[in-house]
C-alpha cells in the first residue's frame, strides 16, 4: 500500500525536517496542501525540501509549483477542479467524498482518495461517513482497489482494515503531524511503513 502524508493546513515549526525524515523513513508522497498559503509560501517549504525528494511531492494549490520545481503533481479539489491545460507529464489525482464519486471520478486519474473513512484525528467532529458494510461491498463491487486511496482517522491500528477492504494507499494527516516534536516520532512512522508494507 502507499503510504501518503498530506502536510498540516498550517506551517509548522522545522517542517521542511519533518518531511525530509518522513521521506528517509520510507514516504512515498507527500500532499503539499496548505488552502489558506500564498505561492511564495508554498515555494519557500518546496525549497527546504532536498531535490531528491521534490518529485515524490503533489500540490493541492498553486499548480504552477509542480512545473517550477519539477514536483510529483497536481492534487483536483473544489478550489482547483481542473489540472492546467498545458501540464504534462506528472500524476493527476482528486478528493473524493461518496463511492459512487469514486467510481465515476477514478478512471483516468492516477488516484483519488475517498475521505472521510474513519473518524477524523484532525478534525473535531468530523465523522466516518461509510459503514464498514459500505466499505465491504464497494471493495467486493471493484469500487475500491489499487487506485483509491483512504483518507480520514487513518492510524497505525487501522491499516489491517484497509488493506482488506483492498485500499492502494493510506494517507495520514493528524496521526503524523500529532507526533512532530515527540521523541517517538521516527519509530512510528517506521511502524506504519512496516504495516503497509511495499
Amino acid at each position: 500500500m502507499k503510504f501518503i502524508v498530506f502536510t498540516s493546513p498550517s506551517f509548522i515549526p522545522d517542517e521542511a525536517s519533518y518531511i525530509r525524515r518522513l521521506f528517509e523513513l520510507g514516504l512515498d508522497v507527500l500532499h503539499l496542501r496548505k488552502p489558506g498559503a500564498s505561492a511564495d509560501e508554498c515555494a519557500r517549504l518546496v525549497e527546504e525540501v532536498p531535490e531528491l525528494w521534490r518529485g515524490r511531492i503533489v500540490v493541492h494549490d498553486h499548480f504552477r509549483l509542480c512545473r517550477d520545481y519539477g514536483l510529483m503533481g497536481v492534487h483536483l479539489n473544489s478550489r482547483n477542479p481542473a489540472p492546467p491545460a498545458d501540464f504534462r507529464p506528472g500524476t493527476v489525482s482528486a478528493s473524493c467524498h461518496s463511492l459512487a464519486e469514486v467510481a465515476r471520478r477514478k478512471t483516468g486519474l492516477s488516484y483519488v482518495t475517498l475521505s472521510p473513512v474513519f473518524d477524523s484525528i484532525s478534525k473535531q467532529g468530523y465523522r466516518a461517513a461509510y459503514s464498514e458494510e459500505d466499505l465491504e461491498r464497494a471493495a467486493a463491487d471493484g469500487v475500491i482497489d489499487s487506485r483509491v486511496v483512504a483518507l480520514g482517522g487513518v492510524s497505525l491500528g487501522n491499516i489491517p482494515r484497509l488493506r482488506g477492504w483492498g485500499f492502494g494507499g493510506a494517507a495520514m494527516l493528524g496521526d503524523v503531524w500529532g507526533r512532530a516534536g515527540s521523541a517517538g516520532f521516527g519509530g512510528y512512522v517506521r511502524r506504519l511503513r512496516a504495516a503497509l508494507g511495499s
